[in-house]
């Protein structure tokens, strides 16, 4: 996608974008500072960019906690100039975010009309990102996805793999829900929605885009473990007997029917994700 540039580049996504989009222009941390969002504004002008995607983000959930000031600097202000900056030049935002702006409450999938209500400074920052983004104008969509997962980067199934080989049983949490999502499906998902931004000017807004099925930690540890071949065994703990210095939502699940209505963007078996994705780390 030519004039396209994406801020992020070691990412799970932004690696995944380089891949599918690999014209775009991509900004890493050597060339843009997001905890310093002045220049971004004079970056992008420079660029004179056709589309602009922010995959980069502070996403260090726990950390977050005790560097809020970072966290906020990464995941607001900078995407907040970003969008601004988008709307000065007329051309398409897409900006991803996070189950985190949810509180975790219930069973039901939340959907973007839901009132949010973040448990700690990384969900709080990126709604604020989210609400700063809105009130910039021009034409921007946020997309909000959960449990993300690649072959590269930390993440998830890497970690079950590795403790997966060294141990014969690991607990892993059982209360908390939501649907694991490729890093690859993303990247197709956001590149889909500024091609059809870019044709129609009055798309865009939130969304929701999770894998499925909806599934607990201890779930999704036992399909890694099964497909990667691993006789390590997935005992159930709940979320008190695995503290952490932020708190998780319980219910992240996600209702993506917007997206599949206004993109015809649907959501991705993440088992088949998964395949993909260990066949790629055993090459």
């Amino acid at each position: 996608m030519r004039g396209l540039i994406v801020f992020g580049r070691s990412g799970q996504v932004a690696t995944d974008l380089a891949r599918l989009a690999p014209e775009a222009r991509f900004f890493g941390r050597d060339q843009a500072d997001l905890a310093d969002a002045t220049r971004l504004g004079e970056l992008i002008a420079a660029a004179r960019p056709s589309a602009i995607i922010n995959a980069a983000a502070h996403t260090a959930v726990d950390r977050a906690e005790s560097e809020p000031d970072l966290a906020h600097a990464v995941n607001a202000e900078a995407p907040i100039a970003m969008a601004r900056a988008a709307a000065g030049l007329g051309v398409p935002f897409v900006h991803i975010s996070t189950d985190y702006v949810f509180n975790g409450s219930g069973e039901r999938p939340w959907t973007e009309a839901d009132g949010t209500g973040p448990l700690g400074v990384y969900g709080a920052s990126k709604l604020s990102g989210e609400r700063g983004i809105a009130e910039a104008g021009g034409q921007w969509a946020v997309l909000r996805t959960s449990w993300v997962f690649s072959a590269h980067g930390a993440n998830f199934v890497k970690t079950m793999l590795r403790l997966g080989a060294e141990r014969d049983e690991l607990r892993v949490v059982a209360d908390q829900h939501g649907g694991p999502t490729p890093a690859a499906d993303i990247a197709a998902a956001c590149l889909s929605m500024v091609s059809q931004m870019l044709a129609d000017a009055k798309k865009g807004g939130i969304y929701h885009f999770a894998g499925t099925p909806d599934v607990s930690w201890a779930q999704f540890a036992r399909e890694i473990m099964a497909q990667a071949g691993l006789s390590c065994r997935i005992s159930d703990i709940s979320t008190r007997d695995y503290p952490t210095p932020a708190r998780r939502p319980a219910n992240s699940r996600l209702d993506c029917s917007a997206i599949a209505r206004d993109f015809g963007i649907s959501r991705p078996d993440w088992r088949l994700g998964l395949t993909q994705v260990l066949t790629e780390l055993k090459a």
